[in-house]
């Protein structure tokens, strides 16, 4: 199955998911603030897979509806109390990622309080009108539990077809990974980050753009979530920017089809749905196609060119942060990584271990590929001056998943593998030799399996 097939079987089964759960949600309250909570709900948790195992079902179950209420709690602050809003709404956001520290449990609990709380920042909140006040209270719970409803149910009927896939095995690697020797610890810089860079935007917003602060905060939120060092965070600034100024041109050329509510509603869900199809492609089209969404949703049509200057502010800020507060180098993050997929590779080669497999080394790769695109644009920009490029790391490396696989498989360990391992682990310390070294690993595990066919079944 392509890549992209399998994202346009996501694509179709979040529409699904977030047309049943508008469906439910209209019923109790047609207000547009519960609705857009329930398509952002929905598509959150698609992308996260949490629904996908029991255990991710029943954590967000309990998490989710108390994570609701709170971030409705924020979003009345916000109205009546700006400031508090703005401080409440930033230490959430940085305590979400700051729970990363505590390893995949946190990282979950961290992607489960952000959900609700992005809600605010696309839809202010107004005091319903068409509900009483305890239904009011209790119709973010009622929404999070509609949508991890509805999403759960399409997914399994998704899996049982075959047209979806669970996430991955991901076996615990047999080593114990070193705590990072970075102080203060990654998760620590990028929860400050966060803060700083939503601080800022709060600060410039309510300063110079009265009622149009959210779109700067939406979007230092988002250059800034999932960093992964500075260049990942400047590449999605500047993609971020490119496909919000095609979102908002597409807005403003459909700006007379956007007038028909039925209508803008069919465009708005259908833009969401290319978001989810394209992203694979690169995370310019998801830009366009969610800033075309969001635009359709506010029908703000002669505001759209004020909003792009808004977005590149909040580019900017979010930038910025992640530049001078305490930052991550992307090339260290990238041989962190590759440690870790090279120390895996390494012990399932090892014939002392009575058990070896190649799950954790195939994990570290996909860890790795997720870094990809901003050193492969780097590389683009940069191939005539810069004597060696990180972006050739990772094609080396990824050359070298199925050989390895093969070879783990059939329960071989080559001495002369081991030892082009070991080479390669150690030219970590010197970046200019790791190309090399990992050019060579490749070359041996290829002659290595042309020297010991697989035999037949």
């Amino acid at each position: 199955m392509t890549q992209l097939r399998r994202a346009l079987y996501e694509a179709i089964a979040t529409l699904l998911a977030a047309l049943a759960t508008l469906a439910c949600t209209r019923a109790i309250d047609a207000e547009m603030g519960p609705m857009v909570l329930a398509v952002v709900l929905c598509l959150s948790l698609s992308r996260s897979q949490l629904d996908r195992s029991l255990r991710g079902r029943i954590e967000a179950a309990v998490v989710l509806p108390l994570v609701s209420v709170a971030a409705l709690g924020v979003a009345m602050l916000l109205r009546h109390a700006p400031i508090a809003g703005a401080a409440a709404f930033t230490l959430a956001i940085a305590a979400s990622i700051w729970l990363r520290r505590f390893g995949p449990a946190g990282h979950k609990a961290g992607t489960l309080i952000a959900l609700p709380f992005v809600v605010i920042l696309v839809t202010p909140y107004s005091p319903p009108r068409h509900v009483g006040p305890l239904l009011a209270l209790a119709l973010p719970t009622i929404v999070a539990l509609l949508a991890l409803f509805c999403v759960s149910v399409v997914h399994a009927l998704g899996l049982r077809l075959g047209l979806l896939q669970a996430p991955p095995a991901r076996a615990a690697p047999a080593h114990t990974k070193p705590t990072s020797a970075m102080r203060p610890l990654p998760s620590t810089r990028m929860a400050l980050q966060m803060g700083l860079a939503l601080a800022l935007s709060f600060a410039v917003g309510y300063g110079f753009f009265a009622e149009r602060w959210a779109w700067i905060v939406l979007t230092a939120f988002i250059v800034n979530s999932g960093s992964q060092g500075r260049l990942d965070v400047l590449y999605k600034g500047i993609l971020r920017l490119g496909g919000a100024a095609a979102g908002t041109v597409i807005a403003l050329a459909t700006a007379g089809l956007a007038a028909d509510p039925g209508l803008s509603a069919a465009l708005m869900l259908g833009a969401m749905f290319m978001a989810v199809w394209l992203r694979p492609l690169g995370y310019g089209w998801w830009a366009l196609f969610i800033t075309l969404a969001l635009s359709l949703l506010q029908g703000e049509t002669p505001l759209l060119g004020l909003r792009l200057e808004e977005i590149l502010i909040g580019a900017l800020i979010g930038i910025g942060a992640a530049w001078w507060l305490l930052p991550l180098d992307s090339a260290d993050v990238l041989r962190r990584r590759i440690a870790d997929a090279l120390t895996a590779l390494s012990e399932a080669l090892d014939p002392a271990q009575a058990e070896r497999s190649a799950v954790p080394f195939n994990t570290g790769i996909e860890a790795i590929a997720k870094l990809a695109p901003p050193f492969r644009a780097l590389r683009m920009a940069t191939r005539r001056w810069r004597a060696f490029q990180p972006a050739d790391w990772i094609d080396d490396l990824a050359a070298c998943q199925a050989l390895a696989s093969s070879l783990i498989e059939r329960g071989e360990t080559p001495g002369r593998v081991r030892m082009a391992v070991g080479a390669a682990r150690k030219a970590l310390r010197e970046p200019p030799a790791l190309g090399p070294a990992l050019r060579e690993l490749r070359r041996t595990l290829s002659d290595a399996c042309a020297a010991s066919p697989p035999k037949p079944n």
